[in-house]
């Protein structure tokens, strides 16, 4: 075949070719090996699914319903050029045979139109938003091997690793960030064998340039030369991007001012003091000539004092993800969250800051049962001892690497005090 991507070769039958792809099929589930004439970007698929623990007959896990799904979608970057989808696929997909879906970068389907009758149909297989149809979920798919290749494909019929899947033949194509080319997701035209053809990957692959062109010309300007943006998420010495500069602060000057962005109404001395310093001894004095230091690094024009102030708003990443969390977006609050607060900090104020934070996102993350994002607490260096946060992958990715970790987890905390350390 000269476009390995296509699905059938001209002039090929789609009704034998699909009788020789279900024989293909029910080879490689019984021996394990792919015989010809699989596609070999099928063929890699079919194995990626296997040692994923996919099974032919399983089905698609709905992960998102209701308001979780309708926060996470509204703070999704593809909710912003759903109308041009529509407007380009909308009449192919209302024509009673075929559905527009479009997923997140994680394979996780956000939108599903298309007319009621075929929508209900493919509800059977949970084909539904909220549900997550990533390659390692659901096996061998178009949004979820497209997502997961970073490359246009199609799929058609017993190409699908799903038993229950093999009747659709879909074509999907990935939708990157115009500004760093990162995978949002993929979008996807799902009916019958008729989508077997060049155009139909054609057709995706023009909706999905038409989408990124779309973000480039919707994306935010770059923030104004005079708004202060603060960094303090995971990092010892917090980040001032103000005016072009980036500033790196001191321990004690990144403290000061992610309580201060906190508290645009001002501080006093006094509650600066007790919010900085566990030592009572520390005096008004010794603060004063910190934020005297302070204003020679940020320059005067940014704090005022009587009381300490910020003289402009300051946008703060640790603002970005409380918002993301009280909105309910768990997965942007999630992504943007790069550590704690601070971590090496101990100011008083900082410490409950800090904690009141990652408890915050863990727990929405535990009830969440997320896989993936549980797998990216739980892998990380604040989280790998988090027994709660292990429990919660365990239970929705029982693998054995995952079980192992949570067992000797669970050995640490009910071994005696000291046990097994050295004196």
């Amino acid at each position: 075949m000269t476009d390995p991507w296509l699905a059938l070769e001209p002039g090929a039958d789609p009704a034998e070719r699909a009788r020789v792809l279900r024989r293909a099929h029910e080879t490689f589930t019984a021996a394990g090996t792919v015989p010809r004439p699989v596609r070999s970007v099928v063929a890699d698929s079919w194995l990626r699914s296997a040692r994923a623990g996919v099974g032919p007959d399983g089905t698609a896990n709905v992960e998102l319903t209701d308001g979780d799904l309708g926060s996470y979608r509204a703070e999704h970057p593809l909710a912003r050029v759903m109308p041009l989808v529509r407007e380009l696929m909308g009449p192919f997909a209302a024509d009673g045979e075929h559905l527009l879906a479009v997923c997140d970068e994680h394979g996780r389907l956000l939108w599903v139109e298309g007319h009621p009758s075929t929508r209900r149909k493919a509800g059977r297989m949970n084909f539904v938003p909220g549900a997550r149809w990533s390659e390692n979920a659901v096996g061998t798919n178009a949004p979820g091997t497209a997502v997961a290749l970073d490359r246009p494909v199609q799929v058609f019929s017993a190409e699908h690793f799903i038993r229950r899947v093999q009747p659709w033949t879909c074509a999907a194509a990935p939708v990157h960030d115009p500004r760093t080319g990162r995978v949002l997701g993929a979008i996807d035209i799902t009916g019958g064998d008729g989508l077997a053809h060049p155009h139909s990957l054609g057709f995706v692959q023009a909706v999905a340039r038409a989408a990124e062109s779309q973000l480039a010309l919707l994306a935010p300007r770059e923030p104004a030369a005079d708004l202060p943006e603060l960094s303090a998420l995971g990092r010892d010495e917090a980040r001032l991007t103000r005016a072009g500069r980036r500033i790196r602060l001191s321990r004690r000057h990144s403290e000061i001012l992610v309580l201060l962005a906190r508290h645009p109404e001002g501080m006093t001395g006094d509650e600066l003091l007790c919010a900085l310093y566990e030592d009572e001894t520390v005096t008004p004095v010794t603060l004063r000539a910190e934020l005297a230091r302070l204003r020679g690094v940020v320059g005067p024009a940014l704090l005022a004092s009587r009381p300490y102030r910020l003289t402009e708003p300051v946008e703060s990443d640790v603002a970005v993800v409380e918002r993301r969390l009280e909105s309910g977006a768990v997965m942007a609050a999630s992504t943007g969250y790069p550590g704690p607060l601070l971590p090496a900090s101990q100011a008083p104020a900082v410490v409950r800051l800090r904690r009141r934070l990652a408890d915050g996102l863990r727990t929405a993350l535990i009830a969440r049962r997320d896989p993936d994002l549980l797998a990216d607490w739980a892998h990380s260096t604040w989280g790998e001892e988090d027994v709660e946060v292990w429990r919660a992958l365990a239970a929705v990715r029982p693998t054995a690497v995952v079980r192992a970790r949570l067992a000797a987890l669970e050995a640490e905390l009910a071994a005696p005090a000291g046990w097994g350390r050295r004196i």
